[in-house]
Formats: structure tokens, C-alpha cells, sequence
């Protein structure tokens, strides 16, 4: 895969550091932080503000997977066929809550819209641009920072009961075998040898060797911010409200009625980030994307591999000293309070995989994740206004695309020709 090192550190002198220019990134998950901690290594001031502390939000809760191989468009019409059923089913992959469904319709359309053949092959070869450099990304970033031993070295299960279901997910496959991602087919002997707690009834399984898991999403968000401020890097907790405009922006106004002095913007806020573009004049069809989990310390049994089962839309993953359960997608906006009997359901698909699992000692979460109607990120400058960037709409993929929009974000502000062309990625692509 093709990812380089990461550029060396700037010590700046006395005398440059006086011209260094001020960057503030707003938004403290894996995204924000990774960008603001790139451009401090670059020589930029940076100021990293979020409402909450670093890795509080979807960041917190993510199903801990480096998922290189998730990349399909979800506008596959395989897929939106099945949502209207779906929305009619409680426990369906998709749920949108019955009060915001009007709300939902223009974000609707547009989904459809990116349908069309010509635009799904697009949107795959964009998604797999960014996957294909993501898991080396990822390990140059964690070497640099000292953090490798977060990560596993195990791959990842899909499972299928038999050949129906295998074949329902064939388009996944022939979209990796098309753009030469790895993966192996294994019958019923093979996935007992890695995986003994697995149900019986799975009969087929195809092994994602690059797909990795992290020990503590959470943890590395912090660790990653420690590193920030060790390169002499700020963060300041509150909540962006406005902005101070002349030729660029000036100033960021928080909620409490600071203003920090800026040269550059960087918008990374997640589900929050469309809030803060309408105000700057760039409305952006982001929605969020509800995702819970369900993290169980005490689950009577080990894992060593993630595992998903497309047929029962839900994930497993060994992770933050236990096993996290997660899977589906709730639209419900960003106030309704959380529906935890997504949660369970879940947990008893998940059983249904890993008999022997208990439900013990465990939480429950719901987090926001950024969703756009094309399932491709924004990673772009603003298109009205100097010194503004933005990145966002990462969807289920922004650990596995943290360390690569880093990279990417810093080299376009920085003025560097950024490794991959990000005129796909632009935020006036609607």
C-alpha cells in the first residue's frame, strides 16, 4: 500500500516562530486531533477547541477498527431497495425515527441520486483511494507517536451461514477483488482454528487480513493529544459560536466569549461540523448517523479476530479491555435522546454468532457519527472563504481515515501537493 513517512518535526527558531501562522481546528475526535497534530509537527501554532475534552464523542465509542475494506458506496441500490422495509422494522439495519423522516428527504434524494452506475464507480474508486493508503498511514502515525502496541495484528471474519448469504454479499467482494484489496474464503475447519467460539451454524467466512482493531479508540485519542501538546501544541475546551470575518477569518468566538486569534480554520467537528458551515455560508448535507454500542467487560469468553455478519448487520470486536458490540444505523438528528433497545438487539444478534457470550458488566453508548449523502468525506479548502478548510463527513470510517485525511489536510493547508487528488473530496461537490 502506499503510504510514506510522515514529514519530520519543525523545531522552529526564535525568529520563525514569530511568523508561524495560527491554525485553529475545531472538533477534538481522531479526525480534528490527528489534523491538528500533523500541522503543529509542520510548524503551524495550532489550537485544537471542542466543546468537550479530546475523544468524547464518536470518537469514544467507534468500533475500534482500522476497517480498510468498508468503502462501498451505502447508495448501492442492493442496498436503498431495502430501507423503506427496513424503516418499517423496529430492529431493522436502518432505522429513521417516524418524527424526523421529513426532515430526512433532501438528504434522501441526494442518496439516491448517487445511485446512478457512472457515480457508484466514482464514489468506489474515491473510498478505495483513501482505504488502500489507510492501514500504512495509520502504522506510520503510531510508530511516530510511539503507539504501535495499539494496534492487533489480527484480520477480520465476515461471516455467512451458507452459500445464499455469501452470495448476497458478492458485490462486496468483487468491488475489494477489483481493486486488489486482500482476502481469503474459509470453510467451517479454518474459521474453528481462529476462531473456536463461533457458532456452528457458520458455514463460509472470507478473512480481511488489513482490517486491524485498536485496544482503545479512546485511549489513543488521548495519547494523540498528549502528543499535540508536546509539540507545543493548545487545547482549549468550549463551543464555537461565531466567527470574525475580514478577508478571512480572524477570530473564533466561543460560546463563553473568547475569541481566539486565527490564520487558518479547520472544520472537524463530526456530525456538529454542518452547524458550523451553514454559519460560514457553505451548507453541506451532512446528517448524523446514530451508532450505538455495547461494551462488555466480563463477556465469558476471548476473541482474537473482529467479526461482522452481514445478514445481522452487527460488528464484534475485542477492544478497551473487553469486547464491544455494535451494528445499525438509527437517523434520528442530533437531540433525540438515545433508543438503547438498539443496543440489545445487537447483543442478542451477537449471540447468536458467539453462543457461549455473556452480558455482563457491560455499558451502553450512542455517538453521532458525520454522515454524507455519497458516503465520500469532505476533505477540502473552503470554496468562499480564505484560510478555511474543512473535514468531515467520515461516516463509520474515521478511525480508519484519521491518520490518512492527517496527512492529506495537512499537506493542502500547508501548500504541499497532497498525495492523492482531493478535487473528489470537495465540499461544493453537491
Amino acid at each position: 500500500m502506499a503510504g510514506a513517512a510522515f514529514v519530520a518535526p519543525v523545531s522552529p527558531s526564535g525568529q520563525e516562530r514569530l511568523k508561524m501562522k495560527s491554525t485553529i481546528v475545531i472538533g477534538a475526535g481522531i479526525i480534528g486531533t490527528a489534523i491538528a497534530h500533523d500541522l503543529q509537527r509542520r510548524g503551524r501554532s495550532v489550537v485544537l477547541v471542542d466543546r468537550d475534552t479530546p475523544g468524547k464523542g464518536a470518537s469514544f465509542g467507534n468500533m475500534a477498527s482500522i476497517a480498510v475494506t468498508e468503502f462501498m458506496p451505502a447508495s448501492r441500490p442492493s442496498v436503498w431497495k431495502q430501507i423503506p422495509g427496513w424503516m418499517l422494522d423496529p430492529e431493522g439495519p436502518v432505522r429513521v425515527r417516524p418524527g424526523y423522516m421529513p426532515r430526512l428527504v433532501p438528504w434522501f434524494l441526494r442518496f439516491i441520486a448517487a445511485s446512478r452506475p457512472s457515480k457508484l464507480r466514482a464514489l468506489e474508486a474515491q473510498g478505495a483511494a483513501l482505504c488502500a493508503r489507510s492501514l500504512d498511514d495509520t502504522m506510520a502515525l503510531l510508530r511516530e507517536t510511539g503507539l504501535e502496541n495499539q494496534i492487533s495484528e489480527e484480520g477480520c471474519l465476515s461471516l455467512y451461514t451458507d452459500e445464499a448469504e455469501f452470495k448476497a454479499d458478492r458485490d462486496h467482494i468483487e468491488i475489494l477483488e477489483r481493486f486488489g484489496f486482500p482476502h481469503e474464503v474459509l470453510g467451517r475447519q479454518a474459521i474453528k482454528a481462529l476462531e473456536p467460539e463461533l457458532t456452528d451454524k457458520i458455514s463460509l467466512a472470507v478473512l480481511f487480513p488489513q482490517n486491524r482493531s485498536m485496544k482503545d479508540p479512546y485511549k489513543l485519542v488521548l495519547a494523540l493529544a498528549d502528543r499535540f501538546r508536546a509539540l507545543g501544541g493548545r487545547i482549549e475546551q468550549g463551543e464555537v459560536t461565531g466567527f470574525v470575518r475580514g478577508e478571512g477569518i480572524r477570530e473564533v468566538v466561543l460560546k463563553d466569549g473568547r475569541r481566539l486569534p486565527a490564520d487558518e480554520v479547520v472544520i472537524a467537528a463530526g456530525a456538529f461540523s454542518a452547524k458550523l458551515a451553514k454559519d460560514l455560508g457553505e451548507p453541506i448535507p451532512l446528517e448524523t448517523e446514530r451508532g450505538y454500542h455495547t461494551q462488555i467487560m466480563a463477556p465469558g469468553i476471548s476473541m482474537r479476530h473482529s467479526i461482522i455478519w452481514p445478514a445481522r448487520a452487527f460488528m464484534v470486536t475485542p477492544t478497551a479491555g473487553g469486547i464491544r458490540v455494535g451494528g445499525t444505523v438509527e437517523m434520528a438528528g442530533l437531540d433525540a435522546a438515545p433508543d438503547y433497545r438498539r443496543s440489545k438487539v445487537t447483543v442478542r444478534r451477537a449471540r447468536e454468532a458467539l453462543p457461549n457470550l455473556r452480558c455482563e458488566d457491560f455499558t451502553e453508548w450512542m455517538g453521532h457519527r458525520p454522515a454524507l449523502p455519497d458516503t465520500v468525506p469532505i476533505l477540502s479548502a473552503s470554496a468562499r472563504t480564505k484560510g478555511l478548510f474543512y473535514a468531515t463527513g467520515h461516516g463509520h470510517l474515521g478511525l480508519t481515515y484519521a491518520a490518512t485525511t492527517a496527512r492529506l489536510m495537512g499537506d493542502l493547508i500547508t501548500g504541499q501537493k497532497p498525495a492523492l487528488d482531493l478535487h473528489p473530496y470537495r465540499i461544493n461537490r453537491f
